[in-house]
């Protein structure tokens, strides 16, 4: 993955706050167990002592051996008087040590493997969901959820295709709840198509929230804005934040790109989204495709084949009804 400067900048802040925050309340806990139980300060300087000892034993050559087994016991011994007295007072034995977020690293951000220095897991993903918070924040929509999409703005009466709207959207509606329920990153793709204001994007970013809770990092962005921005940086040589962003949508558990089809064609735009469309095919990365074109208007803008292929991978979820946008004006 290629992240830019900014956002390792983003991710350092957030995990030296982390390791700054444990550090502080592990003081502040030393701080009163000293006050309430001077013992355990004198024994943690006896313990500090014993460890400035062991350091000393090691020059005395021939005679460390023997040196570091004493000062070795005495310190198992301050161990379990230390230990004692807490348990004695009602404190659990670690009240006083640092709790970090990542106890791998101790959040540092690095870990020692096969005698390297090297990113700790738990950095590199604090980096992706940087990168998908940057991207996100493209985005002027708030997260919706399924207990506020309203099935009542739909019609039970059946339309000219014989098909009732109230009806279509329920099931549509708890299609997506199970899809969000059984969300593994993994799978299925969704196109959602239907006119203007049927709830596509509603729907969408409702089944985004319940990813994010679960621990999943999911983008939303809107065909116009984010291809115009990969556009722009395309032709002003920004090729750096280019491929970063590129790689944040090919990477995230879910992307949702809204409004397919309306943004500013051109033989770039239309590269980058097949370049992301196909990557997220090919490692099984689910998809959901909001669209107001029908298939033939689809297949006009891009190609038959790449439609073909998107309708093979994805889950058609066809929206039906009148604008609810203006029926709530």
């Amino acid at each position: 993955m290629t992240y830019s400067k900014e956002i390792y900048k983003q991710a350092y802040k957030i995990i030296d706050e982390r390791r700054i925050f444990a550090q502080d309340i592990a003081n502040k806990h030393s701080e009163e167990i000293y006050a309430k139980i001077p013992q355990v300060q004198e024994i943690n300087r006896r313990i500090t002592a014993c460890a400035i000892e062991a350091a000393r034993a090691v020059l005395k050559g021939s005679r460390a051996k023997d040196e570091l087994e004493r000062i070795a016991k005495v310190n198992l011994e301050l161990q379990a008087l230390l230990a004692d007295v807490l348990r004695d007072n009602g404190y659990p034995l670690d009240y006083m040590e640092p709790h970090y977020t990542c106890p791998l690293c101790e959040d540092t951000a690095y870990v020692e493997k096969d005698g390297k220095t090297v990113y700790c897991q738990c950095f590199l993903e604090l980096l992706k969901q940087c990168a998908c918070d940057e991207i996100n924040k493209l985005s002027p929509l708030s997260l919706s959820t399924f207990d506020t999409f309203n099935l009542e703005y739909y019609p039970y009466d059946s339309n000219a295709d014989g098909v009732t709207p109230y009806t279509r959207m329920s099931k549509i509606l708890n299609y997506c709840k199970n899809y969000a329920k059984n969300f593994t990153g993994k799978g299925k793709s969704l196109l959602m198509r239907g006119a203007t204001g049927l709830g596509k994007t509603h729907l969408s970013l409702a089944i985004a929230n319940e990813v994010l809770q679960k621990g999943y990092y999911a983008v939303y962005v809107s065909a116009p804005s984010i291809l115009s921005k990969l556009d722009r940086l395309h032709f002003n040589h920004e090729f750096e934040e280019e491929q970063a962003i590129t790689d944040t949508l090919c990477d995230c558990d879910l992307l949702i790109i809204d409004d397919l089809g309306t943004e500013f064609a051109s033989s770039f735009t239309k590269s980058a989204i097949y370049n992301i469309f196909n990557n997220r095919l090919l490692q099984n990365k689910p998809m959901i495709i909001n669209t107001n074109m029908t298939i033939r208007e689809l297949e006009n803008s891009y190609s038959q084949r790449f439609v073909s292929r998107i309708m093979g991978e994805c889950d058609r979820l066809d929206f039906v009804g009148n604008d609810i946008r203006a029926l709530k004006k």
